[in-house]
C-alpha cells in the first residue's frame, strides 16, 4: 500500500524516472519466464537510479503501438526489450515508427554493422559471403529504424539497437535476448546518463509491526510524509510470513539525509500508538 504518492519525479527533479517495457507473447503466455525486469532493478540499482515502472505486452501491433505512444508522450526514459527481429512476429520497429509517426529506413550505419556480421558468418561457417543473397538481403531489415534514430552498441553480435526520441519521453530499443539486451542496456546508461549516477544516493529503512492493522496505521504515515516532503512511507502486509507470521513492514524511503530522521520519527509514533515492533530492516 502506497499512501499519498508524491507527483512523478518530486523525489529528485533532475533524476529521469526509468520504465521497461518488455514485449512478447512468450511472456504472457508462460513459454518463458522473464527475467529482464529483476536484472534491469539491478543494473539501474548499481548506478543509485530505480525502476518506476515494468510493462509487458504480448506482440500486438496495436497494443504496442498504443504503448509507445504513451511513452514517447510522458517524461522519463524507457527500456524496450524484444521484437526488433526481422521474423513476422517482430513488430516493435513498426510501431515504433507509427507511434512517432515518422518514415521507417535503413539506417546506413546499422547495414554496415549488419553485413559486417554477415560476412562474419560466411567467414566462420567456411562459405563465401554473397552481399545479395535473399537470406542477406532480408537480414538488413534488422537495420530499418524510424527516420532519425540512433543506434546502441550491441556488443554480442555487432546487429544494433536503436533510439527515438519524442516529445517527452525516450525509448531505447534493445532485443529480447538477455545476453546481447544487459550488456546493451548497460551501455546505454553508462554513455547516456553517466552524469545521474549514484546522484540521488536513496535510502530505506523499515521495522516489522505486529498485530495492527494498515487502516489504524495510515494517519502516522500521513503525518510522516507531509512532514517530510519527498519521503514516501510504506507497508508491506503479510498474513503467513514463515518467521514472523501475521505482520507488516513498515518503513521509509528517500533520499539519505531524511530517511534516518523520517524513520526516527515513525518508530517515536509506533511507541506512541502502542505498536509491537520486531526486527528493523536496511536496504
Amino acid at each position: 500500500m502506497q499512501v499519498n504518492s508524491l507527483p512523478s519525479g518530486s523525489l529528485s527533479p533532475s533524476v529521469p524516472e526509468f520504465g521497461l517495457i518488455i514485449v512478447g507473447d512468450e511472456i504472457l503466455s508462460g513459454k518463458r519466464l522473464d527475467k529482464h525486469m529483476s536484472k534491469v532493478i539491478e543494473l539501474l540499482s548499481a548506478r543509485g537510479l530505480g525502476l518506476s515502472q515494468v510493462e509487458i505486452v504480448g506482440d500486438s501491433p496495436e497494443r504496442i503501438t498504443k504503448m509507445l505512444e504513451v511513452a514517447f508522450n510522458t517524461s522519463g526514459v524507457y527500456f524496450s526489450c524484444g521484437g526488433i527481429g526481422a521474423t513476422p512476429d517482430d513488430h516493435t520497429r513498426q510501431c515504433a515508427a507509427r507511434a512517432l509517426g515518422a518514415d521507417l529506413k535503413l539506417h546506413p550505419e546499422a547495414e554496415v554493422l549488419i553485413r559486417q556480421r554477415m560476412m562474419d558468418l560466411a567467414k566462420e561457417s567456411g562459405n563465401p559471403y554473397v552481399p545479395d543473397h535473399p537470406d542477406n538481403i532480408h537480414r538488413l531489415n534488422m537495420g530499418v529504424f524510424p527516420l532519425g534514430a540512433e543506434l546502441i552498441h550491441n556488443p554480442y553480435n555487432k546487429i544494433p539497437g536503436f533510439t527515438c526520441v519524442g516529445s517527452l519521453g525516450t525509448v531505447h530499443f534493445v532485443p529480447g535476448f538477455p545476453v546481447m539486451a544487459w550488456p546493451m542496456i548497460e551501455w546505454v546508461l553508462d554513455n547516456k546518463y553517466k552524469h545521474f549516477h549514484q546522484l540521488s544516493q536513496t535510502a530505506e529503512l523499515s521495522v516489522i509491526v505486529y498485530g495492527a492493522m494498515e487502516a489504524a496505521l495510515t494517519p502516522y504515515m500521513l503525518s510522516i510524509e507531509a512532514s517530510y516532503p519527498g519521503i514516501k512511507v510504506f507497508s508491506l502486509p503479510s498474513v503467513d510470513h514463515p518467521q514472523h507470521g501475521k505482520h507488516i513492514e513498515l518503513g521509509v524511503k528517500g533520499s539519505k539525509p531524511l530517511v534516518n530522521e523520517a524513520y526516527k520519527t515513525l518508530k517515536q509514533k509506533m511507541v506512541e500508538f502502542g505498536a509491537s515492533m520486531g526486527p528493523e530492516l536496511v536496504r
